[in-house]
């Protein structure tokens, strides 16, 4: 899909404050707000806006520590990499799981309550995985910057 400078406007809007009114994003564009409104719907149905989702504070509920953990596995078989893809996708302590090019297989970003809550994680991902080759984590001391925005034009 053709990204036009409007629908960059409302990208970038919605990126900063997904429930932003449609009638401040009117004005900004100079669209009317049914205009706006079937853009987004449009962007919503094509892909290009992927979900609304609200940041939590990890803290705030719980979880003390972020990992950031470099899985290497025993064999890269497409079906060993989508199982592994699977558990990735359904363990609720991930955050993220990319797959990657180098010395690691996937790289992941996991939150845990404390080092035992991260030990019984790494049971539940690596060590009851017998394709699961080794693993090596790093410990988030400062979370920097936390986003997943996309920059826009």
């Amino acid at each position: 899909m053709e990204i036009s400078a409007s629908d960059q406007i409302i990208l970038r809007m919605l990126q900063a404050n997904s429930r932003e009114r449609l009638e401040t994003i009117a004005i900004e564009t100079g669209l009317s707000v049914a205009t706006v409104q079937r853009r987004v719907r449009n962007m919503k149905a094509d892909g290009t806006i992927m979900a609304e989702t609200a940041l939590i504070n990890p803290k705030s509920v719980g979880y003390a520590m972020t990992f950031l953990i470099f899985v290497e596995l025993e064999h890269e078989r497409i079906d060993q990499i989508d199982a592994f893809r699977r558990k990735a996708k359904a363990e609720p302590q991930v955050q993220q799981c990319y797959y990657v090019t180098g010395e690691a297989d996937f790289a992941i970003i996991a939150l845990a309550k404390d080092m035992e809550d991260y030990e019984h994680l790494t049971h539940r991902l690596f060590f009851k995985d017998s394709n699961v080759k080794r693993f090596r984590t790093s410990v988030v001391m400062d979370r920097t910057k936390v986003g997943l925005d996309v920059p826009l034009g």
